[in-house]
Order: C-alpha cells, then structure tokens, then sequence
C-alpha cells in the first residue's frame, strides 16, 4: 500500500490477537444469526476514527450504517447524554412525560418536509417505526394494501420483512410473512428500461399498482428515496414525485423511508427534497440519535391524530436519554450545516471515483447524493454483478485500516457512509486507499 497511514495506524495483524481471543467469545455465546462484517472488535471512536481492542485505528466510512453522522462520540452529544442520564433514565412518556420528547417532536415537525401541521411519535428502531406508519396509514385510510418497492429495505419484523426484497439473510426461513403487501419496481437508470426518464418508470410502477391490487385498496405507497440495502440505488428525476403524485390523486398515502438517507446524509435534511417530494409520512432513525437509539414517525397532525390513544407508543419509545442525545445531534446537523459538509463530501468522493468507471471496465456506477455513495461493480465485459470482486475489495480495505460496508440485492455495491464530520485530510486518505485497493483487485 502506497498511501500512507495518518488518520490510519494500525500496529498489529488484522485481526489483533485480543480481537481475535473476542471473536472466540463471539462465537460461544453470540447468536450465529447476528451478522458480524468486521473481525476486529471497536474499543472507542472519536470523529471518524475508530480503535479497536488492539490499539488498531481505523477511518470509519460505515458510520454504524448511517447512525453518527454527527461523528464518533461527539462531544456535545456525550455530554447531553451524561446530563440526562443523571437526571431521570427512564418513566415513560405515556405514563409520566417529560419534556424533551416534545422538544423532539417539535424538531421533527420544523426540519421534516412540508408546510403544515406535523405532529410525531418516538419508538426505538427504524423497523418499529416503519410498522407503526403502516399502522397509522391503515387506519386514516381505513385501507389495508400496502405497496412496497423491489429492491427495498424495511427491517426485519415480521412486517417490515414482508416489505423487504432480499430473502438471504432477511427473510429465508421465517415465513408465514404478513399479508396484503405489494411489490412494484423501483427506478434503477443504471438497469432498467427507463433509464434516466423517472417520470415514465413511475407511471410503469402506478399502472403495476392498479394491474396488482386497485388504487382504492392501497392505504399507502412506500419508498426509500435512495435505496439502502438494496444497492445505493439513486431513482431517476421525476420516479418519487409521479409516485406522490399519484398517491395523493388517489387517496393514497405516500410514505417516506428516511432511516438511512435522512437528517442531512444524503446533503438535504432529506434526500426526498431532491424529487421536490412532500411526504404525508416520514420514517427516520438512524442519524436522529446522534447514537442513541430513538426512531420516529412524523406527519400531517390530522393523520397522526386518526389513531387512538394507546394505539401507537411503546415502553421505551422516547427515552429521556436518547431524546437528549437526537436534541444535541440536531443541534449539531443546524450549527455545523450538515447539510453543506455532506455536498461536499460527495464532491470530493465524485472527483475521486468517478474516473473509475472510465477507466476500469469493472466499475459499473459510482452514485448517491452527498455522503451517501455506492459503487457498483461487475464482471469485466459485462452488466453481470461481481460479487467476488467486492468480496475481495472489502477484505483488503480492513486490513488496510477502513471500515466499509456492502449491499445491493446481488452483494456487489460498495456503499460509503463517512461521517459528516470527517475532514478533508481523512476523507482523502481513505479514497485513496480504497482507490489503489479497487485498482488492483481488478486487475486480477
């Protein structure tokens, strides 16, 4: 490796020998079905490094899937969250409630989408919360269909599973799944038909929705504005707003999954503003807590009102801590604008790795928006996926000191989720390093 280490310091094999004595206690007493990516065990973080057990450190273009997007520990967010947890740690907010929930709410409803009343609940994860938006639209619609994207990722409860495409790891094995769930495709330009024409793939997916189960069934329509797990898949200019807008012609629920792309990662607050979209419902987790868990669903007040008390909530939903912890990241997204420093770190991404797909005939794509990029790789002379040659990639990259992820329905798409806070120095070190290591493994 030519690129030297800086942000990077990595002082013994990897994996270290304490992280490899870790992973034979991970393998006694953890579930098998827990996914592990990485063979290191972290110790801390700071900003976008970190550290393993072994005194290894490492950039982190994971985030913990898109979760400290503020940064590692972020020191206001440490804070907020030692105040708070010395103050009260749990009650309930159905029981005895507290105040930084509503503060919570009230931030929700001024960055979220649309210039009307909004009103919030808080649950824990983002699969809880896309549940209880499907709750929430079934009964304001008294409906029961619900249509989902290919490619899509919504969780893993039995719901959320039902509305997720890819069956291994999600969904092999776990059937029955819930019922009245809808597939329809998904604006992919690089693979598809449309191609770039987003407004004629959205009237393909509207005419589908009609061919499958009628617009007067449908209580909601549900996309993530940049497919996650799926593939990083950015849809053409015109796909979501024609899906809203024939949702809304037909008193449809449009529904919004920002767990992943949401709270400035994408370089909006929220990446369905790049379609001009105004959901009546929105689904965010993930950078909302700073690193905490807290999750929640926000939208029109009259819609979240049609519920009765009681039929949305749940016993941790809220928790005072994690409610301290989304107020100090927000206020980090709105001091530090975000927003702005995700844009650029796009472009600095671009300029890096768009000349890949000239220049190397495995590089299918590099896209996304903001810092939210994917890279989609395949087999030379062909649109065929390459998975093990990402395989290969994200083997060497971690032992050469950077945290990365996969996705794509296929497993061949690199996705880097930096956090928003890098700076230039390490964002360019690990581009660099990620670079060199694409450049010869394809070559192979």
């Amino acid at each position: 490796m030519s690129v030297p280490q800086v942000a990077r310091k990595l002082v013994t094999a990897i994996p270290g020998p304490k992280s490899q004595a870790l992973e034979e206690e991970h393998h006694k007493y953890v579930s098998a079905g827990v996914g592990q990516g990485m063979p290191v065990f972290a110790e801390s973080a700071s900003g976008a490094t970190i550290t393993d057990v072994d005194g290894n450190r490492f950039i982190d273009l994971a985030s913990g899937i898109a979760v400290t997007g503020v940064g590692n520990c972020a020191p206001e967010v440490v804070k907020a969250v030692q105040d708070e947890v010395a103050k009260l740690t749990h009650t309930n907010f159905a029981t005895t409630p507290y105040a930084n929930y509503i503060e919570v709410c009230k931030k929700l409803a001024e960055h979220t989408p649309g210039d009307f009343p909004k009103k919030s609940v808080l649950v824990n994860s983002g699969a809880e919360a896309v549940e209880n938006a499907v709750k929430i639209a079934r009964k304001y619609t008294g409906r029961s269909a619900v249509v989902v994207m290919e490619n899509a990722f919504h969780g893993r409860t039995n719901l959320t599973m039902a509305m997720t495409t890819k069956s291994m790891p999600y969904k092999r094995g776990f059937g029955a799944f819930a019922p009245d769930i809808y597939r329809v495709p998904f604006s992919y330009p690089l693979r598809d038909e449309f191609g770039a024409d987003g407004a004629a793939a959205a009237k393909a997916a509207a005419a589908k929705i009609e061919l499958l189960v009628g617009h007067e069934n449908v209580a909601a329509v549900i996309a993530e504005p940049i497919q996650g797990e799926g593939g990083f898949i950015v849809p053409a200019p015109g796909f979501l707003s024609g899906l809203a807008d024939w949702a809304h012609d037909n008193g449809v629920l449009y529904i919004s999954d920002e767990i992943q792309a949401g709270f400035c990662r994408s370089g909006k607050w929220f990446a369905c503003e790049y379609d001009g979209v105004v959901p009546d419902l929105i689904t965010t987790a993930k950078a909302l807590g700073g690193g905490m868990p807290i999750a929640a669903v926000t939208g029109r007040a009259e819609i979240m009102d049609s519920v009765q008390p009681g039929g949305i909530g749940g016993t941790y939903g809220g928790n005072p801590v994690s409610c301290a912890s989304a107020l100090a990241a927000v206020k980090l997204m709105e001091d530090k604008d975000l927003p702005a420093r995700a844009a650029h770190i796009g472009e600095v991404a671009d300029a890096s790795l768009k000349p890949l797909v000239d220049e190397l005939d495995t590089v299918a794509e590099v896209r996304g928006h903001g810092a939210m990029i994917g890279i989609e790789f395949v087999k030379p002379g062909s649109s065929e996926p390459n998975k093990e040659l990402v395989g290969r990639i994200t083997k060497r990259t971690i032992q050469e000191g950077l945290i990365i992820l996969t996705c794509g329905i296929n497993g061949n798409v690199i996705r880097l989720l930096p956090t928003l806070t890098i700076t230039d120095e390490e964002l360019t070190e690990a581009l660099d390093v990620l670079k060199e290591i694409i450049v010869e493994e394809s070559a192979k």
